[in-house]
Formats: C-alpha cells, structure tokens, sequence
C-alpha cells in the first residue's frame, strides 16, 4: 500500500500541474468583479492558524455587502456578538495569514481572497459598520495578496443550492439535545433550544 503523500513532489506524481488559466486568474488587488462579488455576499468561510499548529475556518454572516471594501487591497470585517471563545481572533494575534471563502447564494462560482490580517477597533471603521445602532465588537481589517474566482465543481458536485437536496431538520436531532448528549448537561433540550432561539433574536448585533 502507498503511503502518506508528504510533499509536493510526491503530490505532483498524481497530480499534473495547474494550467495556465488556473495560475493566471490569480490578482493582487481587488478587481471590479471581485468587489461587487464581495457587496453582494452575504457569507464567507475564514481559515486561520493555531499557534499550535491546528488549523481553524469560522463562518461569518451578515447582510449582503457586510464585508467592506475599503479600497483595492484592503477589506473591513464587522466582527458581531458570538460565543466568545475568540478562535480566529486569537488565531490572529499570533499569525496574521487568513484566507477568506466568499459565498452567493444561488451561484456556484465563490471569491477567494487570501491575505494578513488585523483587528481594530478604529472609531471611524467602528462607526462604518454600525448596524441598527450596534458597532461590531471589533474589525478585522485584511491587508489582500491573493484573489481569484474559484470554479464550481464543488458546489455542482454538491448540489448545496438544489432545493431538492435540503437535508430535513428531522434527519438529526434538535440542537439543543445534540449539546445536552455531548456535555452530559442535565437539562431538557427544550430549554437549551429556547435559550439559543431567544439569543439568535436578541444578539445577532
């Protein structure tokens, strides 16, 4: 049996290497088509790196455009009320490198931008992204070095927008008695879901 595949020699044995138009599309600085991708996402994945080695991806939400472009090689992330355990954040404060997955519902295509970041709480970039009155806690300001539109075989392979591929929520269990079974809490899941549900409503900015 072969083994482990360790390095990129041992990859390209099985792989071929990426044409021309895969290392081509790659740009340094956000394109016209990638801003107006970007105001019109409403989600992204974010990958980031553990000092201890581990990698992490995080998603973030919003409304459409939630992510700003301040200019050509930097974008402004509104970091909203979450669980407080910080991953990326602190991810962050030891290794700046981020990549950034963007999402449109609807399309198969997806904008990915790579870059180093930092997190700021700069009043006029505080104030920028105010929503119904409430800052984000905090900004994470990406200084961009890689962007390029990535192909949809894995969503077509997918099918994640096919509505006849929707998972029924019945198919698991709540949320609540998934976390009560994992945590050996003695409380009814019902609770637990009420108390989420009542969260989401409540400080989702």
């Amino acid at each position: 049996m072969a083994g482990p595949l360790k390095t990129e020699e041992a990859l390209r044995t099985v792989y071929p290497e990426p044409s021309g138009g895969a290392l081509g599309k790659q740009l340094d600085f956000i394109d016209p088509h990638s801003r107006r991708f970007i105001e019109l996402s409403p989600f992204l994945c974010i990958g980031s790196s553990r000092p201890d080695g581990l990698a992490d991806v995080s998603p973030r939400g919003g409304e459409p455009g939630f992510v700003h472009v301040l200019d050509e090689r930097r974008l402004a992330m509104p970091d909203r009320p979450g669980n407080n355990r910080l991953d990326t954040l602190t991810n962050i404060a030891h290794a700046p490198a981020v990549g950034l997955l963007f999402f449109l519902p609807g399309f198969e295509e997806m904008l990915r931008i790579n870059g180093l970041a930092t997190t700021s709480v700069e009043p006029d970039l505080m104030a920028r992204l105010t929503v119904d009155g409430k800052p984000p806690r905090s900004v994470l300001v990406v200084e961009v070095k890689e962007v390029y539109l990535h192909c949809t075989k894995a969503l077509k392979r997918s099918g994640l927008w096919n509505q006849e591929n929707h998972v029924p929520r019945t198919a698991l269990p709540s949320f609540g008695e998934m976390l009560r079974d994992q945590m050996k809490l003695d409380v009814a899941p019902a609770l637990i879901d009420t108390a989420l549900e009542d969260d989401a409503k409540k400080n989702l900015y």
